[in-house]
């Protein structure tokens, strides 16, 4: 499949989640597997961009891989604006937020709170494509809730109004994350477009996704909660869907090696006292994630290390607690 210019074989994509798609974290995607990795949603409010919270959002130095960027908003001018900002700060793709359920994005009649006025998603969509020569993505769910379902309409107004790929995860706003993802819905917006459509929701081991690739249609995968903690999913997944062979879970070794890196990381890219605070949800999912870990044992420890306020002891605390675990582990692959 295509986006404007870029090719993918296999579009196995990063979704955009809000506190946790960093650059640290887009960058160790990338290098396990990720095709394309979206950045944490970017407000068009222009009275934040220069916020410390949004200059880290846009901060894409030295990332390998496209640089797309996730625009939220109501308005069709300021999302505009926004699109072209992101774009004259570096942005390869934009890709516009009308899938987000939380209640502070909802409460303001953005995220997947739009659904609701396909007038207003047709006038954002032109707007902002007209704004840009980049390529524009959407991410949608299914609808607002289970008795509205309009991913279908809003799926054509897309492709009249250029997006050149759609996003749907499938949930409506009102299920939140709870519950299973339902695809059927998914089938039918890649039946009634022409443009690449994405599949989100609940891809949680390699048999999973090619199951989805294989009832939907869809173009590629989007993989969001699925990855935390286990980035090595989307290398798994993409053998898989090579040749059906499964590749070995990482070991405790391994495991250590990659988040050692991604901790060094999150410490230079923060600052060490933010850089330390934002890491321990990080360690949390490894921990998680590793399910031969003595369960008693595991949550104890991150108890513990969710007090500890200096990187350096916390660095060392995690790296000696990975090391000291000598059986091979299993990674677990939670839902997306």
């Amino acid at each position: 499949m295509n986006i404007g210019p870029y090719k993918f074989d296999s579009a196995i994509f990063l979704a955009p989640m809000a506190g946790v798609t960093d650059r640290p974290f887009r960058q160790l995607c990338y290098r396990l597997g990720a095709d394309l990795c979206v950045s944490e949603m970017v407000t068009s409010q222009k009275h934040l961009w220069n916020s410390r919270k949004t200059q880290l959002r846009l901060n894409h130095e030295g990332e390998q891989g496209i640089r797309s960027v996730q625009i939220a908003g109501t308005e069709p001018d300021a999302l505009a604006q926004a699109a072209l900002f992101n774009v004259e700060n570096g942005a390869q793709i934009i890709d516009i937020n009308m899938g987000c359920p939380a209640k502070k994005v909802c409460n303001v009649q953005a995220g997947s709170a739009l659904l609701k006025n396909e007038a207003l998603v047709s006038d954002i969509l032109s707007a902002v494509t007209s704004a840009v020569a980049v390529p524009v993505t959407l991410k949608i769910r299914t609808g607002w809730d289970r008795d509205n379902k309009n991913a279908v309409s809003i799926a054509r107004i897309a492709e009249d109004c250029g997006i050149q790929a759609l996003s749907v995860h499938g949930r409506t706003r009102a299920d939140g994350y709870k519950g299973e993802a339902e695809y059927d819905t998914i089938a039918a917006v890649k039946a009634a477009i022409d443009i690449p459509v994405i599949a989100n929701g609940d891809i949680r081991d390699p048999q999973k996704a090619k199951a989805v690739l294989d009832y939907t249609r869809a173009d590629g995968l989007m993989i969001g909660r699925g990855a935390q903690g286990n980035p090595w999913l989307f290398q798994q997944i993409k053998q898989y869907l090579a040749d059906g062979s499964m590749l070995a879970p990482p070991d405790n070794q391994a495991i250590c090696r990659v988040l050692s890196t991604h901790l060094k990381n999150l410490y230079e890219f923060y600052g060490e006292l933010s850089g330390v605070r934002i890491a321990r949800k990080h360690i949390g999912w490894y921990i998680k994630a590793s399910e031969n870990f003595d369960t008693q044992e595991a949550e104890s420890f991150r108890q513990h290390i969710n007090q500890v306020d200096d990187a350096n002891l916390q660095f060392e605390l995690v790296t000696e607690y990975f090391k000291s675990q000598h059986r091979p582990v299993a990674v677990k692959i939670r839902a997306a």
